[in-house]
């Protein structure tokens, strides 16, 4: 098992490119994660990492070794899921993923309610609204919520979620109430934008008589936050385009107000993403499935009648 620990270690350390990066992933210090390449090198006789006080960089022995210290560590998950009777008894930490609306919604209030389920299974959250790599970022599952563009990952449609166009109620008496997509456009409205490194959706695209459009829109806040976003429209700074759930109380109570409903936003798909090499993992289809049937039910409750 010591071994499997520095290959373990190396294979963070290639995929993160960092010590320090690959420490924390494996809940150690920077010393230690040194100390383990230090050793399978050693072990090896070959250099694995070129090492500079500002780069780390595989050597070729290294880009060798990569390829089969994923073979052999996937083995290992198989052979230990094979035999620890999974099916009935899963067991071992689960790294899930989720958009901070999603997962603050749709996850987290859940996730005593799985572990009392599956006192075995120990899991670690991760919310962000940024674009994640699960691969990288050491993820087996994660909630999506958007288009799927890596063919290297499975996809599960949990729903598909209607978006809105809202903004408070001081913003429209200030500026008007804008009737479709040309209005925001044409009349300058102050729209809101989430966006952040590797972001693609510069425009609103809107469903027009005509069929769907893309719309230029413009506005003086970004952020990577999407309750912030939510937020800065509850405070009368502009107009947003989100999730209908995560809007819907606000819609209810009056505090946001629909706008440009001639022309609806594209609805956006929720779904759940797993690495292929993860799919045999017993405790991923579990908290695929329980996360799912969570998700539906909360998504009706929370959209009922808006």
């Amino acid at each position: 098992m010591a071994y499997v620990k520095l290959i373990q270690m190396f294979v963070r350390v290639y995929e993160l490119g960092s010590m320090s990066a690959a420490a924390r992933d494996q809940r150690t210090s920077p010393a230690v994660a040194s100390g383990r390449i230090s050793e399978l090198e050693k072990h090896l006789g070959v250099r694995l990492f070129n090492r500079t006080t500002r780069s780390l960089q595989p050597t070729e022995n290294g880009r060798l070794f990569y390829d089969g210290a994923q073979t052999i560590l996937q083995a290992i998950a198989d052979a230990e899921a094979a035999v620890a009777d999974a099916a009935k008894n899963p067991r071992g930490v689960l790294f899930v993923g989720a958009p901070l609306g999603v997962g603050r919604r749709f996850v987290a209030p859940f996730v005593p309610a799985f572990k009392a389920e599956n006192p075995l299974i120990d899991l670690r959250l991760r919310l962000s609204d940024r674009i994640i790599d699960l691969t990288t970022e050491g993820l087996d599952v994660a909630l999506h919520l958007g288009r799927l563009e890596d063919s290297g990952l499975k996809m599960r449609v949990i729903a598909e979620c209607p978006r809105v166009l809202c903004a408070a109620p001081s913003y429209v008496q200030r500026r008007g109430m804008p009737v479709d997509g040309a209005a925001l456009v044409r009349d300058r409205h102050d729209c809101l934008n989430l966006r952040f490194p590797g972001a693609k959706e510069f425009q609103w695209t809107l469903q027009t008589p005509d069929g769907y459009q893309k719309f230029d829109i413009s506005g003086p806040f970004e952020i990577d936050d999407g309750d912030v976003l939510t937020q800065w429209a509850l405070d009368g700074h502009g107009i947003v385009m989100k999730p209908l759930f995560e809007v819907a109380p606000h819609l209810r109570s009056g505090a946001l107000v629909k706008v440009a409903e001639a022309t609806p936003p594209l609805p956006v798909t929720l779904s759940i993403l797993t690495p292929h090499r993860r799919l045999r993992d017993p405790k991923v289809q579990l908290f695929s499935d329980f996360i799912a049937q969570h998700c539906k039910r909360a998504l009706e409750e929370l959209t009922r009648d808006l």
